[in-house]
């Protein structure tokens, strides 16, 4: 190490320097990942180049590894001042600054200040050396971050003092993430490298969580992505490169303030939660009147949403509406648009394209989802009436085509010669072939030619024809006109089957992919029934009788509009298809009719219903034979119990017990107290396995019925050790931590068990650790725990074996002989699921295992009186 504070160096390039400095910033997760490790490693490379580079302030934390890496650079010294008899030392900015370096290193940006130093803030102190055009290269963790304070304790439970303002660090010409994994972070905080050996337990017990590790890994690493993402945009802008680069997903949703909005959003944030550090940005186009479209609290409520789901909402103005929207997909970056199908007919969308369309005809490279909603015309499997009503227009357009056509063409008649009418005529007909086709089409052509002889032919308005070659060309057109419209008929017909067959694989695809999924498969396929056959109500009903006995059916399960009581469904329903063996199962269905190819399909969707139902019932049968199964394995241990465990304490008993009324032998007082000692230690190891075997019974049997309050945790523990060998215990448990909700009976037999198989495990040399704290609430986003720590040195358990441990009558290989029937641990995890707490493991630093019972805080404002004895 080298002192410069003396002898101003300023390099031979300090002229060409500029008005400021640049700053470089070595982000971090958490302590100890190597953010300053990775600052002195490039001032040494800088060093070695040559560059002027000293230290103004390095924190080694007593790590002998950043000593070793500041030995060769030059160091500022620092200042000492005294505050209130105490020494302090602080970078000295004063020397820096005379000094004059080219690169100076400043550790800890959100460091404060001593009293009396010239800035409150370290950084502070950096924008000074900056502004001096001093480089400065700087450390900082990511909750460090005032945007972020708030997330960071809600995440560690650890309210950070020392922040630093989010445009200091976002104004560094440049930010290195210094990375590592939470296991690799734990693995060398267990080795010692980070904190001291008294506090490492506490460290990976609370702080050093791997949840809390990796949640703040997860901020620093988006934070980053943010910053790179707004370089990349500053680039693309200075560039001006306007075409999308996927390198990262955003998604776009279009909103039209319509009751279809929710829908879309609800879509694009399932499609953005597929893929890490996406974006969900919502759209709306405002015209440029000012009309938005859409009733101002439509659009509000929808904005609530987005930003609920994580998103943010824009207004944009625009008249077109999807030049618009990929105008503003393509400024942001966007990778994919979610869009609304239109909810206008289809002769509309003839003569003006929807919105959706438009948005998919221009997007280019971006991906565009057009969402169906409930506003659409559904595409199901037609019903009847939506036929006959086109059969209606089909006939009314079979005569009212061919009539508009005349009356336009008659405006211009003087310029039309008999081939362009036929030819408009003849569009007319394929026009009634697609509505309804060959008759409705025929009759266009008839008509059409009567209105072409009539209005176009001469002599006009007479049915006589002068010209020869004028009657052969009307006879042509209508041949002509019906071999058209039967062409485009049998193509729509074509068309109609595989859209219809398409349908259909759709249907049937979506029932047997509902077999696979776990859950109710019945209820699941009798909905995919109902909404892909359009109905209200779907039943699935057995022939016989019983308690729901409606017209000799009983019903099994029903999904839909609820019928009134005593409600006949097979005398109702619309639809009715049997299935199964000896079709002892029916399907009804009611809304509509169907015709018979849909009918074969309903019979299909039933077979798989009984699938579905038969599945159930093996499912039923499984889950008994397994309880039956475990029960036996229990009935199996406990005879095995009874007829060794058991029987070794009762034998100690016994002997002892006929020692002592033996009147042949005069015993000794001292052999009068080990008799009675081996039988008070036989007589509490028989307690114990019957305690643990009747626990495991109310258990299995689910009569255990716990009585949570709020209580002490300091009293459950010191009660719980009652009985054990407390020189073998070292505990740690401070008398103000928060009241916890549990029965405490419950909670001392799961600490007492857990504690007595850490001390059968441990080495007698060595203590076994207990100590509790509070930890922010992680289980599905519950209130505060509370965390007990039981920290043993034996020998350990294999992550293979762990789950095993918990399991009854369960003793793994180093478990001491005559320990136990096995019936500890698991009598604890079951005991401890009774009242809402929960048992983890891990490994102890240097060897061992570390049990962990998490139990919920009580809430504030509830009876905080401890439960005392009643």
């Amino acid at each position: 190490m080298t002192d410069v504070s003396s002898t101003p160096k300023v390099s031979s390039g300090a002229g060409k320097r500029p008005a400021t400095g640049r700053l470089r910033v070595y982000l971090g997760a958490a302590p100890g990942v190597g953010k300053t490790v990775a600052m002195l490693g490039e001032a040494k490379r800088r060093f070695e180049r040559g560059t002027d580079v000293v230290i103004g302030v390095v924190e080694d934390h007593g790590r002998e590894h950043t000593r070793e890496c500041v030995e060769g650079l030059p160091v500022i010294p620092r200042r000492v001042s005294e505050h209130r008899g105490v020494q302090l030392s602080e970078m000295d900015l004063d020397a820096i600054l005379a000094r004059h370096p080219a690169v100076v290193l400043v550790d800890e940006l959100a460091h404060t200040n001593a009293p009396g130093s010239r800035n409150a803030k370290r950084w502070q102190d950096v924008q000074a050396l900056l502004a001096a055009g001093i480089n400065v290269v700087t450390t900082v963790n990511i909750q460090h971050l005032e945007s972020l304070n708030d997330v960071v304790a809600g995440i560690t439970g650890v309210v950070q003092a020392e922040t630093v303002p989010d445009d200091v660090v976002r104004a560094a010409d440049q930010i290195e993430l210094v990375d590592m994994s939470p296991q690799s972070l734990r693995r060398r905080m267990a080795h010692g490298h980070i904190y001291p050996a008294g506090t490492i337990d506490t460290a990976l017990g609370n702080y050093f969580r791997e949840g809390n590790l990796t949640a703040l890994r997860e901020l620093a690493l988006l934070w980053v992505a943010d910053r790179v993402d707004e370089g990349l945009e500053r680039y693309r802008r200075e560039h001006g490169i306007t075409g999308t680069w996927a390198a990262r997903e955003r998604i776009v949703v279009a909103l039209t303030g319509g009751a279809e909005g929710p829908l879309l959003l609800r879509r694009g944030a399932r499609i953005a939660g597929r893929v890490s550090g996406r974006d969900l940005v919502a759209v709306h186009i405002v015209r440029s009147d000012g009309s938005m479209g859409a009733p101002s609290a439509e659009i509000q409520s929808q904005r609530l949403l987005v930003e609920s789901l994580g998103g943010s909402f824009q207004l944009i103005v625009g008249d077109d509406i999807a030049a618009a929207v990929l105008d503003f997909a393509r400024g942001i970056n966007g990778t994919q648009i979610v869009v609304g199908a239109s909810r206008h007919g289809r002769m509309t969308q003839l003569v003006r394209p929807s919105t959706s369309m438009a948005i998919v005809r221009d997007s280019g490279d971006i991906d565009v989802h057009v969402v169906t909603h409930q506003h659409v015309s559904s595409r199901r499997l037609a019903p009847r009436r939506q036929r006959t009503s086109r059969s209606r227009w089909a006939w009314a357009a079979s005569v009212g085509v061919p009539i508009v056509l005349a009356v336009v063409m008659l405006l211009a008649r003087d310029g039309l010669n008999l081939p362009t009418v036929l030819l408009i005529f003849l569009l007319g007909v394929q026009t009634t072939a697609l509505i309804g086709g060959v008759l409705p089409a025929a009759v266009t052509a008839i008509i059409a030619s009567v209105l072409a002889n009539l209005l176009f032919t001469p002599p006009y308005g007479s049915l006589t024809i002068a010209e020869p070659q004028n009657a052969f060309a009307l006879v042509v057109f209508i041949v002509v006109g019906v071999t058209v419209a039967s062409i485009v008929d049998r193509s729509r017909t074509a068309a109609g089957q595989a859209a219809r067959g398409q349908a259909e694989a759709q249907l049937l695809a979506a029932v047997a992919t509902t077999l696979a999924l776990p859950g109710d498969p019945l209820t699941a396929v009798l909905e995919q029934a109902r909404v892909g056959f359009g109905m209200t109500r779907a039943v699935l009903l057995k022939t016989a009788g019983g308690p729901q006995n409606t017209g000799g059916r009983e019903v099994i399960a029903e999904v839909g509009d609820h019928l009134p009581d005593g409600t006949n469904p097979i005398g109702t329903a619309d639809v009715v298809v049997t299935a199964g063996d000896e079709e002892q199962w029916s399907l009804a269905l009611f809304g509509h009719p169907l015709d018979a190819a849909d009918q074969q399909l309903v019979e299909v969707v039933a077979a798989q219903a009984v699938l579905a139902l038969e599945r159930n019932e093996l499912e039923a049968e499984a889950g008994q034979a397994e309880r039956l199964r475990q029960s036996d394995v229990v009935r199996t241990a406990i005879l095995a119990a009874v007829s060794h465990d058991l029987r070794t304490p009762l034998a100690t008993i016994k002997a002892s017990m006929s020692s002592l009324r033996d009147s042949t032998v005069k015993w000794s007082d001292q052999d009068q107290a080990e008799l009675l000692a081996a039988t008070d230690e036989a007589a509490d190891q028989l307690d114990g396995l019957l305690a643990n075997l009747l626990d495991l019974s109310r258990l299995q049997t689910g009569v255990l019925v716990p009585v949570r309050r709020p209580v002490s945790l300091d009293e459950v523990v010191y009660r719980a050790l009652i009985g054990l060998p407390t020189a073998r215990l070292e505990i740690d448990i401070n008398d103000d931590l928060p009241l916890i909700d549990t029965d405490r009976g419950l909670l001392e037999r799961v600490v007492a068990n857990i504690v007595s198989n850490a001390i059968g495990h441990s080495p007698p040399e060595n203590l076994v650790r207990i100590f509790a704290g509070e930890v922010p609430g992680d289980r599905g986003g519950a209130g505060r725990l509370m965390q007990v720590r039981v920290v043993d040195h034996g020998p350990g358990v294999a992550e293979s074996d762990r789950e095993a441990m918990f399991a009854p009558f369960q003793r793994l290989g180093d478990a001491p002989a005559g320990s136990g029937i096995g019936l500890g641990l698991a009598v604890a995890r079951g005991l401890a699921q009774a009242v809402d707490a929960s048992i983890e493991v891990d490994d102890t630093p240097g060897g061992g295992l570390t049990m962990i019972i998490t139990v919920p805080i009580a809430e504030r404002g509830t009876d905080t009186e401890p439960w005392g004895d009643e």
